[in-house]
């Protein structure tokens, strides 16, 4: 049976990937700086339209003229965001009142809520330090890390999904693994878009004809690029930015086959279902991102892609949760009474606190 806060949990865990994809839009239809300040748009609660709206941002910003349809894309982006931080502080509220309930997870929505607050600041860093690929990777990761939170809290909130006693401790061990490379592969992915080496090579399964091209790899993960330039359409060069596209598909390559090891695990413990999910999720992922190099990056499946990203990170949450792995910190188990659990494998009952 559900637990109170079940609906809304699930609600904003939807509204969550509706943001990482509105992120992604924006992102790739170059409009990141579609709004110049933050959290307005040239100074007002929308995109300036009338002449006086339009003589204002001129005035205050000569530097960043008014493009109506980037504008529009950046804060709608920011209107769905901040309803999201809205329902987040209601979850950590109802949380706080409570958490004296037995089975009434609290530090989750804590740490929740203070991910959002980080998220918020990345989001205007994002803006006033002109997509400084460090902050663009870290906010997309912070999105990601909020979708995956709401999901874990619906799934402790729903009663409806256990986690599984009795599993191989090698289980346990490449499902946490496959959280950590997926986690890593978002954020390479991340570095590809915000250093826009996406194309970089636009050749499969070679790089410019060759199997190892010419790649400046020293450059393309320097950290320490200057803040204050403008970022957008990139600062690196060809080389450097075919170390990044390199380096993504080796990760891609890397977790494809951890996460296949991960499902042939999953089925040989009798968990076919959610070894179908993760092949499944990865399947599709592989492919738009072959789609992505062979069609040079249509707006429709580079969005596609990172919502991929995004459901690759939920299935292999959901398989953590289960299994007991990493995210057994958050997991407390009451065992069902009069039940033998090594022979019954579903005989414990949803999570605690």
């Amino acid at each position: 049976m559900a637990r109170p806060g079940f609906r809304l949990a699930l609600l904003a865990t939807l509204l969550a990937l509706v943001v990482v994809l509105l992120g992604a839009y924006t992102r790739l239809t170059h409009a990141g700086l579609g709004c110049p300040d933050w959290p307005g748009c040239y100074g007002f609660i929308s995109v300036p339209n009338s002449e006086a709206q339009l003589a204002h941002a001129e005035l205050h910003f000569p530097d960043t003229p008014v493009e109506p349809h980037k504008g529009r894309n950046e804060m709608v982006h920011r209107y769905f965001a901040g309803s999201l931080a809205l329902m987040i502080i209601v979850l950590a509220a109802q949380a706080v009142r409570r958490r004296h309930q037995e089975g009434q997870p609290f530090k989750l929505p804590m740490l929740m809520l203070g991910v959002v607050v980080a998220q918020a600041a990345f989001g205007m860093w994002t803006v006033t330090l002109k997509l400084w690929p460090q902050v663009v990777t870290a906010h997309l990761l912070g999105g990601v890390a909020t979708l995956s939170l709401l999901f874990l809290l619906t799934l402790r909130l729903s009663g409806a999904f256990a986690p599984l006693p009795e599993l191989p401790a090698r289980l346990r061990r490449l499902a946490a693994l496959g959280l950590v490379l997926v986690v890593a592969q978002i954020a390479l992915g991340g570095w590809v878009s915000s250093n826009y080496a996406a194309l970089a090579c636009i050749d499969l399964p070679t790089c410019h004809g060759e199997w190892w091209p010419k790649a400046d790899f020293a450059n393309g993960f320097r950290l320490t690029q200057h803040i204050g330039p403008n970022y957008l359409g990139g600062q690196l060069d060809s080389d450097a930015r075919t170390a990044i596209h390199i380096t993504h598909r080796l990760g891609a390559l890397l977790v494809s086959v951890v996460l296949l090891g991960l499902a042939w695990q999953l089925k040989r413990a009798g968990l076919k279902g959610m070894a179908s999910l993760v092949v499944l999720v990865l399947g599709v992922q592989v492919v738009l991102g072959i789609s992505n190099v062979v069609f040079h990056l249509p707006l429709p499946i580079a969005v596609a892609h990172n919502a991929g990203g995004a459901a690759l990170m939920l299935a292999v949450t959901l398989v953590n949760y289960r299994v007991r792995s990493v995210l057994g910190w958050a997991i407390k188990t009451t065992p069902v009474v009069g039940v033998d659990a090594p022979n019954h494998r579903h005989g414990y009952l949803h999570p605690g606190k």
